[in-house]
């Protein structure tokens, strides 16, 4: 079987992280991007609040960036299983914040092999 390059495991996983979203957090980004990068992957979504969470937000950014964090931070074995699965390696870290004004989260995964290394190789 041909080895996937970057870009393809890159695509895979934004593919998966949009699933991902829609299946346990309720609803999908508007646009996501993943990057690899070393021994970490990126990824940016786009356009994840609700209308209700974004008018909840005017008053009280705090618990909508809080909620959606306890949300997140409760999938993690199933991110976990997802970068197995896809990138072939396993997570050792998760690091996510979201912004309750633009409903952009940020994810940063680390990752026991530095994968930018071992696909160039």
């Amino acid at each position: 079987m041909m080895q996937k390059t970057i870009g393809q495991l890159e695509a895979d996983f934004t593919r998966s992280m949009v699933q991902f979203e829609k299946d346990y957090l309720g609803r999908g980004p508007k646009d996501a991007r993943s990057y690899i990068i070393g021994d970490m992957v990126l990824v940016r979504l786009q356009g994840l609040l609700t209308p209700a969470e974004q008018k909840l937000a005017e008053n009280n950014r705090t618990l909508v960036k809080e909620t959606r964090r306890q949300l997140f931070e409760s999938c993690r074995p199933l991110l976990e299983d997802m970068v197995e699965e896809i990138l072939e390696v396993n997570m050792i870290s998760m690091h996510t914040d979201i912004s309750s004004k633009t409903g952009e989260r940020i994810v940063v995964l680390t990752l026991d092999t530095n994968l930018s290394k071992k696909l160039s190789a």
